[in-house]
């Protein structure tokens, strides 16, 4: 004759078995919990670069024709990465997308100095015989789906305002990341499409203020590539001591406090401060920088020496 265990003592079993797998789901959850915790949210900038230029153009300079004016594409990079640190102060920037059109794909020499700028990445659609962009938005869609798919990014900000863009918001959204709409003002009207704007889950738009300084229209026959009447490029050693001079001043004229509440976001200035160093450094060197990639990050690093050397 078999021996059964009494009924009491087998459910005291299933309940032991029970109680422990519990336990071992509820460690499993902690320790991701714990994970997610101190994982830092990530955001990345997606720009459809033909938008800005017609849209700035249009605002600032009463044109969309890129040859009438002058866009300082670093000095906004730099001020919407400033934003979006203000709004997203607990995140970390992965880098900014700069979608434009070339012939055959190659790179201009103003996109090839965009592309040298730290946490830029330039992806290239192609121009067509009407100066067209095609293929940008796919670039855009497929960049935002698959960060978005592999957890890369938390936020994602959308610079730009075609329909066609509403599918990768949705594919963004799909994967749990959630998508801020920024945007140049349009003097009379809209220039971004109201599905668009129906799918994001924020919606800012940058006024005249805040775009005039980064647009300077031309003058007739004015050479996009050389200032009239300029001198010799300066020595990058000439512009480091003068960034580190327009910092003395800076400090000697505002204080202290004012200067000190740039250092968190070293090696970023606001878009504001930054133009107003590059205007300040323009007029002691008598040279333009605005073409000078390079030499406007040799310009901050004289700035940021001075005033970390103070602190």
């Amino acid at each position: 004759m078999n021996d059964v265990p009494p009924t009491g003592s087998t459910d005291r079993t299933a309940l032991d078995a029970l109680a422990a797998g519990v336990e071992r789901t509820n460690e499993l959850l902690t320790r991701v919990l714990a994970e997610v915790a101190t994982t830092p949210s990530t955001h990345a900038v997606f720009v459809d670069a033909g938008y800005v230029y017609a849209a700035t153009g249009r605002l600032v300079a009463g044109t969309e024709d890129r040859k009438a004016f002058e866009l300082d594409a670093e000095g906004l990079i730099e001020a919407f990465i400033d934003k979006a640190r203000t709004i997203f102060p607990d995140s970390r920037l992965l880098r900014v997308y700069w979608y434009d059109g070339a012939r055959r794909r190659i790179h201009t020499q103003e996109q090839q100095r965009i592309a040298e700028l730290p946490d830029v990445k330039v992806r290239l659609g192609n121009l067509n015989a009407n100066n067209q962009q095609k293929g940008v938005d796919s670039l855009i869609r497929t960049d935002l789906e698959s960060l978005a798919r592999h957890r890369a990014i938390s936020d994602a900000v959308l610079i730009g305002g075609d329909e066609d863009l509403v599918s990768a918001v949705e594919a963004a959204q799909g994967y749990g990341a959630r998508v801020h709409l920024w945007g140049i003002e349009a003097p009379g009207g809209r220039n971004q499409a109201e599905p668009l704007m129906w799918e994001v889950d924020s919606a800012r738009i940058f006024d005249l203020d805040f775009c005039k300084p980064y647009v300077t229209r031309r003058t007739a026959g004015e050479c996009p590539e050389a200032g009239a009447g300029e001198g010799p490029v300066p020595s990058r050693e000439e512009v480091r001591f003068v960034g580190a001079r327009v910092a003395a001043q800076w400090l000697a004229e505002r204080g202290r406090a004012w200067v000190a509440e740039l250092l968190p976001g070293h090696p970023y200035l606001p878009g504001t401060v930054d133009q107003e160093l590059l205007t300040a450094a323009e007029a002691i060197l008598r040279h333009s920088l605005r073409g000078h990639a390079d030499l406007r990050r040799v310009l901050r690093d004289g700035f940021w020496d001075h005033v970390q050397g103070q602190y």
